[in-house]
């Protein structure tokens, strides 16, 4: 009797792996497609604002404006 129960206790558990190898594979397969949907919006985004995000326009422009100190007080030496 142990037995019986033990072999219907065994496919039980491979019926329950097979299921779950099978959701995991979907679940795979949907974030694989996320994924390549947020990469081609992120692809949009980049161009639609010349590759540039905030941070490098403030850092840009902040060394404009050191340049434009430098030669200020570089043509007030003179």
């Amino acid at each position: 009797m142990g037995a019986v129960v033990s072999c219907i206790k065994s496919v039980f558990q491979a019926i329950g792996s097979c299921i779950m190898a099978v959701v995991n594979a979907i679940g795979s397969i949907l974030m694989a497609i996320i994924n390549g949907i947020v990469a081609v919006f992120d692809i949009i985004i980049s161009c639609l604002t010349c590759n540039r995000s905030p941070v490098q326009r403030w850092r840009s422009r902040r060394q404009m404006d050191r340049m434009k100190w430098r030669w200020r007080t570089r043509r007030a030496r003179m």
